[in-house]
């Protein structure tokens, strides 16, 4: 959910005439991987309001009501629409007195969102996007939208004081205007290194005006990262020959290039990229396909149009050609705790290691 996040756009697996990667592969950047990863269950935002993820007493409490100030905003909101385009300028900290009294907090990004209450400060949360599926107890927040596609109104709507959301968040317009609101709205990057999980759970402390305690969990989260790394470095054997495939739509294999959630994690597990060809995610020819000659196939465990069976997986013609279609060597792992880059990331890089050497020894 690229990737640190290479360049962005609408880059999602399958959008647009993508060309497939063959001998001769494409240029350009994507990180599709944030648009599909954990879209099951998506209630998209309708125009007046929002998804209502909380139960049915704390709707018709009218606690999702918008406030005197959230319609004060939306009628602000109105107005700049009319007007010419804003430019897009994002606040990468809010001011300390901000940090410190922001009570009403939309966090939109599932890993932001697991910082947040690895900090403690999920009371503070008021509502939530769509990936942000962990701790299980967060998916009673109201539903604000898919990250990429969050409507002004829906967040107004909830009177937020702050919202916390990870690069990429948008679509830009929608960021302008809830500026133009008088929204703090912070930005916090991402990356796929032990060093750049650390800087995110900073980045979410400073925002909340938590530094001790990010600084503290940044810590441990970058030794438990590095420690799991190294431990899957010095696995004896030859490092496993890894294809991230995103998706099987239509008989072609979607599959992860350098520059991606997907690299960052294989790399981290001690795991040697099958296709290094190409940044981002590509369409695979079969004779691609064939010539990576992965040893184990990596994928996300979902279902949906995206999800492929093991069956279906290795009944591809070019793919039962590959050492790890003759095996049938495939690991699955939830996409939020295997490419969130989040808290969790340590024993995600533990446990990817150990099965991708379970799948491929002997």
């Amino acid at each position: 959910m690229t990737d640190p996040h290479p360049a962005r756009g609408d880059d999602r697996a399958g959008a647009g005439n993508t060309p497939v990667w063959s001998l001769d592969p494409p240029t350009g950047r994507g990180s599709p991987e944030r648009d599909i990863l954990l879209r099951r269950g998506a209630i998209p935002v309708r125009p007046g309001g929002l998804n209502r993820g909380a139960p049915p007493a704390a709707q018709q409490s009218g606690a999702l009501t918008p406030r005197p100030a959230a319609l004060r905003r939306i009628a602000v909101l109105a107005l700049m629409m009319v007007a010419a385009p804003l430019a897009l300028t994002v606040v990468t900290a809010p001011p300390a007195s901000a940090a410190e009294t922001a009570q009403r907090i939309v966090s939109v990004g599932g890993s932001v969102t697991e910082v947040i209450y690895a900090l403690g400060a999920q009371d503070r949360v008021i509502a939530r996007d769509s990936t942000s599926t962990f701790p299980p107890e967060v998916t009673d927040l109201p539903d604000v939208g898919y990250v990429r596609s969050l409507s002004p109104e829906g967040l107004l709507a909830v009177n937020p004081d702050l919202i916390l959301a990870e690069e990429g968040a948008g679509p830009p317009e929608t960021v302008a205007q809830l500026k133009a609101a008088a929204v703090p709205f912070v930005t916090v990057p991402n990356g796929w290194t032990a060093e750049a999980v650390g800087a995110k759970i900073r980045a979410v402390g400073a925002a909340l005006g938590l530094e001790s305690r990010a600084e503290t969990l940044a810590a441990d989260v970058t030794r438990q990262i590095a420690a799991a790394s190294d431990a899957a470095a010095a696995r004896p054997g030859p490092k496993p020959r890894a294809l991230f495939v995103l998706s099987t739509q239509g008989g072609r294999i979607m599959a992860s290039g350098t520059g991606t959630q997907a690299a960052g994690i294989l790399a981290l597990a001690g795991a040697e990229n099958a296709v290094t060809e190409f940044p981002g995610y590509k369409p695979l020819t079969d004779e691609a396909v064939i010539a990576a000659a992965p040893d184990v196939i990596v994928m996300m465990d979902r279902g949906g149009d995206h999800g492929a069976t093991a069956e279906t997986l290795f009944a591809l013609p070019a793919m039962a050609l590959t050492p790890a279609g003759k095996t049938r060597a495939l690991v699955r792992m939830d996409g939020l705790y295997l490419l969130g880059f989040g808290p969790r990331t340590g024993a995600a890089v533990e446990e990817l290691s150990r099965a991708l050497h379970a799948a491929t020894d002997g």
